[in-house]
């Protein structure tokens, strides 16, 4: 096996992918990812600190996240800053291409408890990243709280829209158009 081998974390997240839909979550080791992905344990553990994290692609979405949010231009409010971040989510990490996958990801997580947990764990993680974020360009505690979490519902919801097989909207412009009828959604309340 060669020392050094591209697409390392891509290669074992399909590979991971492809034993959870085959054998379970439960019945599939990291060896047995690892040998299907061609690569060794400790490439694995490199990447990632255990095979639940394997889906869940790190810190990656965070930055993005922050990174949107901290490149929004400086006149725009809290909740177009969150816009600003689901667009950069939706160009880079969200694309056509991405689609089937997604939906095949979904189905492992919702099938495995620890999966559906882990997810639930890093979208708590995702909100606090927005929270702060926001909280540096100057936005008080609250709102800022508030944006985050609006933020996280419209791309929970643009996310189940966007990886249904019949739906082909741009992830960017549905998470916007989510995000609108959210905002809306709540001034009804």
């Amino acid at each position: 096996m060669a020392r050094w081998q591209p697409h390392a974390p891509e290669r074992l997240l399909v590979a991971a992918l492809e034993l959870f839909e085959e054998r379970g979550y439960d019945n599939t080791t990291v060896i047995a990812i690892t040998e299907r992905a061609g690569l060794t344990k400790s490439t694995f553990f490199r990447h990632f600190p255990d095979k639940r994290e394997v889906l869940f692609g790190g810190g990656a979405m965070s930055e993005l996240l922050v990174d949107g949010i901290e490149t929004a231009p400086a006149e725009v409010g809290p909740l177009e800053a969150v816009a600003h971040a689901l667009d950069a989510i939706g160009r880079k990490a969200f694309t056509s291409d991405r689609r089937e996958f997604s939906a095949r990801r979904s189905a492992v997580i919702a099938a495995t408890p620890e999966l559906r947990e882990r997810e639930a764990l890093k979208e708590l993680g995702l909100i606090a990243s927005m929270i702060d974020a926001l909280k540096r360009r100057g936005v008080p505690d609250l709102t800022s709280r508030v944006a985050a979490e609006l933020g996280a519902l419209a791309w929970r919801i643009a996310y189940e829209r966007w990886r249904d097989a019949t739906n082909r909207d741009d992830f960017a412009e549905l998470a916007r158009r989510t995000l609108t009828e959210v905002r809306a959604a709540g001034a009804l309340c």
